[in-house]
């Protein structure tokens, strides 16, 4: 993520519980991520749950950027 981006989030991220929300989610996906990265084998399920909270990752940050142009197109 940009610095320009972070202080974005910062400057609406309490105002604007949407954004909160995603923000949110996307750095316990990212904590979940590193739990699961710092393994030297995945099992199955584990390789399963990894694809899948990388989406739904990918899928908040695609929210994220979608709020975050709102506020940079009202600037």
């Amino acid at each position: 993520m940009e610095e320009k981006d972070r202080i974005l989030i910062e400057k609406h991220i309490e105002r604007d519980e949407e954004l909160k929300k995603h923000v949110l989610e996307h750095r316990l996906f990212e904590k979940q991520l590193e739990v699961l990265e710092g393994k030297h084998f995945l099992t199955a399920d584990e390789q399963l749950q990894q694809k899948r909270i990388k989406k739904l990752k990918l899928a908040g940050r695609d929210k994220i950027e979608s709020i975050l142009k709102k506020y940079r197109d009202a600037d």
